[in-house]
């Protein structure tokens, strides 16, 4: 009789049986790099001009309607000012003289402050504003109405240093405390509710007013402080015929 041997090779996959379990593992780290972001697109003439070539606007002034729009979008609580700069110091800077008919009482010396801006929309982060000389959101004063410093542009020899507390943003205030600044956001997305303003988009209008004889009656510090040509010459002076020029930067900057 022949015997008949047989090997059976059998493969078990055992499950659930942790007899020694085997686990690899790699990781990947991912950074979010958050940049502050401002931007401050501005729609204006590279130059706006004012020609003072009759008596009636010598009078009346001239005014620039919606000649500046600035629409802002942040990624952080911003202020945004108005800087009136020249490189006479307080003064306009005189390019061309034609006459100075006269004599003495014949100045060239226009202070900066003579340049009226009104902002629409008003400034919203302010809390002491009371609608008086805290940003540029009052009405031109009607030409014969002495309105000293309510809507005359801020000006400085250092633009970049901040106004100080009691000085006009046309957003936000001077200061580091809570909602003193407007909050991020951006004038693409953000639509003002009916009946409010939006943060975010704003139209300038440029009034100059020389009076007659032209001392830029309504020139003055945000205080009030006139600074027309008389309190700054002396009597019976007055603005020199010529071409002047001046600098108006628009500065957006992290609330801080």
């Amino acid at each position: 009789m022949k015997k008949v041997l047989s090997l059976f090779v059998g493969i078990f996959l055992l499950s659930g049986l942790t007899f020694g379990q085997l686990i690899d593992e790699k990781n990947v780290t991912v950074t979010m790099d958050l940049q502050p972001v401002l931007q401050l697109h501005m729609t204006t003439s590279d130059q706006i001009d004012f020609v003072f070539d009759e008596i009636k606007d010598y009078y009346g002034g001239i005014i620039k309607y919606a000649a500046t729009i600035l629409k802002v979008s942040s990624s952080v609580s911003w202020d945004l000012y108005a800087v009136g700069t020249s490189q006479n110091g307080q003064f306009w800077d005189q390019q061309v003289s034609y006459s100075n008919g006269g004599g003495a009482n014949s100045i060239n010396q226009i202070p900066l402050s003579a340049l009226e801006l009104r902002q629409y929309e008003p400034n919203q982060y302010d809390p002491t504003a009371t609608g008086a000389q805290t940003d540029y959101s009052n009405p031109f004063a009607p030409a014969q109405t002495l309105a000293v410093g309510v809507n005359s542009i801020w000006y400085s020899a250092t633009p970049y240093t901040t106004p100080g507390v009691d000085q006009k943003y046309i957003q936000g205030q001077f200061g580091t405390n809570a909602g003193e600044g407007a909050p991020g956001g951006s004038y693409l997305t953000a639509i003002a509710p009916a009946g409010t303003f939006s943060d975010y988009y704003f139209t300038i209008d440029y009034r100059i007013l020389p009076g007659l004889p032209a001392i830029f009656p309504n020139a003055g510090l945000n205080d009030g402080t006139a600074e027309d040509i008389v309190t700054v010459n002396g009597p019976n002076t007055y603005a020199e015929p010529g071409v002047y020029t001046m600098n108006v930067k628009y500065i957006l900057l992290e609330d801080q």
